[in-house]
């Protein structure tokens, strides 16, 4: 069995799992956006901050990169990416098709936001900026998911407006003490 896994946001600069190839994909129906409330990795219950979702949307796309892993390894990657996407039920797994920039089409695994949870949240920019200029949480600083991620999307000339919104901002919120 080949197992593919979609990077949106973390998993692009941390997979955790041996990957045997990379290629950039599109997801559409989905939009990646700031719309979770981060309670463990990047926030506390008393101070969350946000993590990236899948949130699925009418006419959207998320571009991302298809992570293939290593032939041998997709029980022990689907068991370590349930522990580490799980921990909360905010997330759900779900297989969904990828269109790769070498024109094939996967089947892939995604962790998709429920909708219906209470980490689930739409919040202005400006609101997505203070909490994350703030927040800390068990893998680190929200600031570092943030810098993180944006800087790999645009390495891979994947670009995300938002996220380069954010980022300026949250550095200015910084700087400002």
């Amino acid at each position: 069995m080949t197992l593919w896994v979609f990077g949106y946001a973390s998993l692009l600069w941390n997979p955790g799992f041996p990957v045997v190839e990379r290629q950039h994909a599109q997801l559409t129906g989905y939009a990646r956006s700031f719309c979770m409330y981060s309670i463990h990795h990047r926030g506390t219950e008393e101070q969350p901050g946000l993590v990236l979702a899948l949130d699925a949307q009418e006419g959207a796309s998320c571009q991302g990169v298809a992570l293939r892993a290593e032939p041998g390894t997709e029980e022990q990657t689907l068991a370590y990416l349930r522990e580490r996407e799980l921990i909360s039920s905010a997330y759900y797994e779900d297989t969904v098709e990828l269109h790769l920039a070498d024109e094939r089409r996967v089947q892939a695994i995604a962790y998709i936001i429920d909708p219906t949870h209470v980490q689930y949240c739409h919040l202005p920019l400006e609101e997505q900026a203070r909490l994350i200029a703030r927040a800390h949480g068990g893998r680190g600083p929200n600031t570092e998911y943030l810098y993180n991620t944006a800087q790999h999307l645009a390495e891979i000339g994947i670009p995300d407006p938002d996220l380069e919104w954010l980022t300026a901002q949250v550095k200015a919120l910084q700087a400002a003490g």
